[in-house]
């Protein structure tokens, strides 16, 4: 018997047991992997994006799910409380100059590290290898590697994360047995699209384009994007997830700082005796992947009038979403208007979430992560209210 059992060793679950940790609660946090925080140290080998600095309005406006449960999380954790936070594990940061903060060693395993270091030294129970199976009142059934156990705790926080990346735990397992709990389905988030390239592209998988914007509905991104063998990934894509979701086109601006007038001037200069594409290089600055995509996704109509459209508005044809399992992140989870505003089952006292478990979407840069944290936090806040018998 524990005071607070926290199932999922992520960024959520762990944020839930370092504030409850503090107040002297027993508290015992499992995974099914070997270690905890795996795709927290997979996150962070491209830098580990730990939030974004920008007002707060601006902030809140990625996330798709503007729920009253998960604006007052954010609100409560900002950007900048998780550098606070960072700060307190003796992590050094910086800020780019795009607003993303990092650690200055550009990786999560020192993070963690002192995360878990800290947890340790305050009696927390960490156990790995614990699949949960079911769920019997305020007790729960695990698969361990000695047979079953169960574990019983005055409160529980699911934070299991949700349906991506499955070699690193997030396999929504959880499905099949915590039933009595309405969920959104899941589906891909921040993943690339796939396409079916013509033999052209070949040689230039891995290539970067850069200098682009994309559109797809009422979405713009600037980032920019990779060739890949299955299609194109990268930030520039994934922010377009939402719309792309609800059935909307993708289209790509080749020469986004290009004004209408310098359009139609470098249209006006004659073909000489230079090739066609020495003529894009030249006249419009299109680099060599830039040009491979103008050739895939155009009408193959070389007109003036179709090729001013294709290089504001180039429609990318594609074949939805790469698999789930290659998504940065997923959408859906389990419905909020099931639960209170502390995060708890209102049917259930003593059953929160926290996490990618929750139906709540965001793109990189920095927002996932802070909104792990700041439902993890949240959820924490709202176990020390019961443990407390405080009014909700």
């Amino acid at each position: 018997m524990c005071d607070v059992l926290i199932v999922g060793g992520g960024p959520a679950g762990l944020m839930a047991a370092d504030y409850l940790s503090k107040l002297n609660y027993r508290i015992t946090i499992v995974d099914q992997m070997p270690t905890m925080g795996r795709k927290f140290l997979m996150a962070g080998k491209s830098g580990l994006n730990l939030t974004k600095n920008e007002p707060v309005e601006k902030f809140l406006s990625n996330f798709s799910e503007s729920t009253p449960q998960l604006l007052s999380a954010l609100e409560n954790f900002t950007a900048d409380d998780v550098q606070t936070w960072a700060n307190s594990l003796g992590i050094n940061l910086f800020t780019g100059s795009t607003g993303r903060v990092f650690p200055t060693q550009m990786k999560a395993s020192p993070l963690l590290r002192a995360w878990l270091s800290r947890l340790d030294k305050r009696g927390v129970t960490r156990r790995h290898k614990m699949k949960a199976i079911s769920l019997n009142n305020m007790s729960l059934l695990f698969d361990t590697e000695n047979g079953k156990e169960e574990i019983s705790a005055k409160a529980i926080l699911f934070a299991m994360g949700g349906a991506s990346w499955r070699r690193l735990g997030s396999d929504a397992g959880w499905l099949k047995w915590l039933t009595n709990v309405k969920n959104e389905k899941f589906t891909a988030s921040n993943v690339g699209l796939k396409i079916d390239w013509s033999t052209h592209v070949n040689k230039y998988f891995g290539e970067p384009v850069k200098a682009i914007t994309l559109s797809s509905g009422k979405i713009q991104s600037k980032g920019e994007i990779v060739i890949t063998q299955t299609g194109i990934e990268g930030g520039g894509i994934y922010s377009l997830s939402p719309a792309i979701r609800k059935g909307e086109e993708v289209f790509l601006d080749l020469l986004p700082n290009w004004n209408e007038k310098q359009l139609n001037d470098a249209l006006q200069k004659p073909l000489t005796k230079v090739s066609w594409s020495n003529h894009l290089r030249k006249v419009f600055n299109l680099n060599k992947v830039k040009q491979i995509l103008l050739r895939e996704f155009s009408s193959n109509s070389f007109s003036k009038e179709q090729l001013l459209v294709d290089l504001k508005y180039l429609r990318i044809k594609h074949e939805g979403f790469d698999e789930i399992d290659k998504a940065i992140s997923t959408a859906g989870g389990v419905h909020f208007d099931q639960l209170d505003h502390n995060l708890m089952l209102s049917k259930r006292p003593g059953i929160f979430f926290a996490g990618e478990m929750l139906n709540w979407d965001a793109p990189t840069g920095g927002y996932l992560i802070t909104a792990a944290l700041a439902t993890g936090l949240w959820s924490a806040k709202g176990i020390e209210k019961l443990l407390l018998g405080s009014t909700f």
